[in-house]
């Protein structure tokens, strides 16, 4: 594991060379594939050493981390050639990137907590540096103190398992067991804010609407992720207690997703309402992962990797309007169809995806995730029909409304997608579709 961290490191001085802008993606690129042919050891943790590990879960995130950050340089190609300072902006990926895998990797709770943490720098600089509104200051402010607020009492909590077990490793605390509401409770808040959990989920929305695309993309793809990723970790010693607590969460997450969902057809910003859709899809997550059982912890994860491709892409695809017509709002961008038919296309199938469509990774997630929740209670089955059937709505919602329909007069000059934008969307797409012939390493990691 320790090869990889230092060849990201090493990266850090290209970011200051001449013309290496896309150099740096490439290297990214040539990571990417060989952390993919690593040697893989689906029962067990693998690659061992400083404190560093990696299993099935962490395998598939660290993947996921690096996929996005090589594609968040191909979404910024407008930063290079305004010369926005992008050498900054390469190191900012670079270092959220090093956060992002140590975080993935550490078998220590304390240095998972660390990174957990320290991933919020990052991001919070690319919003700031290189967001687009005045507002994003506020929007900033309230992804700092929305998840500084709950981080506190984590460090606390994980103090507190420490001086009662004298151990830190995650994968040796399976064999301890706490039922303390307030130890639990402190634990777990920070990953609800972190994915977030309806009635603390402010704080997204508004963080993706002033964030430039590549911070919209590693929020949507990734840090939504973390707080997934540390529920499955830290529930395992939780156990007890979640089963008398878990269902007040699952009740939050199922009446929240359905509200948001219903939030999502009033929305009138394309990123905002793509940003709502993606509090619906992780009030899924958080259900199947408070069920306890295994159809719930595989859905979670497959539908976490799934929505990072896919909500991701839909990041991008609103981005691309967005430099040509400099707004996002649904009520300019009408009859995109007559500019862009070839995007129009990618706009379906980035949509079909987002309602679990076959053939992809949110089908098969979404499946087992409504299986466990049902399986927990046949009542919830009422609120997950609505959160589907209001899913395919708020999509088909977004798209006729862009695709459709009379064209403003004030889109006077106009240009199709380059080369490079297909790519990328291709590059969102393909793993999106194509990784449910393989998902049984998703189905079997537990």
């Amino acid at each position: 594991m320790l090869k990889f961290l230092m060849m990201m490191f090493f990266m850090i001085p290209l970011c200051w060379k001449k013309n290496m802008f896309w150099m740096v993606q490439m290297f990214i690129m040539f990571m990417f594939y060989m952390f993919m042919n690593m040697n893989l050891n689906i029962e067990n943790f693998f690659n061992l050493g400083y404190m560093m590990g990696c299993d099935m879960i962490s395998y598939g995130l660290i993947l996921l981390s690096i996929w996005i950050s090589f594609l968040m340089i191909m979404a910024s190609e407008s930063l290079f050639k305004t010369s926005f300072y992008f050498n900054f902006f390469l190191l900012n990926i670079i270092l959220l990137m090093i956060m992002l895998y140590l975080t993935f990797s550490m078998m220590n709770l304390f240095m998972f907590y660390l990174f957990f943490e320290g991933s919020l720098i990052p991001t919070l600089m690319l919003i700031i540096g290189w967001g687009y509104q005045p507002e994003r200051i506020q929007a900033g402010m309230y992804l700092l103190f929305y998840t500084l607020f709950v981080s506190l009492p984590l460090l606390l909590g994980i103090f507190y398992i420490y001086n009662k077990t004298n151990y830190m490793v995650i994968y040796f605390l399976k064999f301890f067991s706490f039922d303390m509401l307030i130890l639990y409770l402190s634990m777990i808040m920070a990953f609800l804010v972190k994915m977030p959990m309806y009635f603390v989920h402010l704080w997204l929305p508004k963080a993706h609407v002033e964030a430039p695309i590549s911070g919209s993309m590693i929020l949507a793809a990734i840090m939504l992720k973390l707080g997934g990723y540390g529920l499955l970790r830290i529930l395992i010693i939780l156990q007890k207690i979640n089963l008398k607590m878990g269902f007040i969460w699952i009740i939050i997450s199922l009446i929240g997703g359905f509200f948001i969902s219903l939030k999502c057809f009033c929305q009138v910003d394309m990123k905002s309402l793509i940003a709502y859709s993606s509090v619906a899809h992780m009030s899924l997550v958080i259900g199947g992962i408070m069920t306890m059982n295994y159809w719930g912890f595989m859905g979670a994860y497959i539908l976490m990797i799934g929505h990072g491709l896919c909500s991701s892409g839909m990041f991008c695809l609103s981005n691309i309007i967005y430099e040509r017509v400099n707004s996002r709002s649904l009520f300019l961008n009408s009859g995109l169809m007559n500019f862009m038919p070839s995007m129009s296309l990618w706009w379906f199938l980035f949509l079909s995806s987002n309602m679990a469509a076959p053939p992809s990774l949110n089908l098969m997630g979404e499946i087992s995730l409504i299986n466990s929740l049902i399986s927990w209670s046949w009542l919830s089955m009422f609120l997950l029909g609505g959160i589907s059937f209001f899913s395919a709505g708020y999509s088909l919602y977004l798209y006729s409304f862009t695709q459709h329909g009379k064209f403003s007069l004030s889109i006077y000059s106009f240009y199709n997608g380059v080369s490079r934008e297909y790519l990328m969307l291709m590059l969102h797409w393909l793993p999106l579709n194509i990784m449910i012939l393989k998902v049984d390493y998703s189905m079997i990691w537990f």
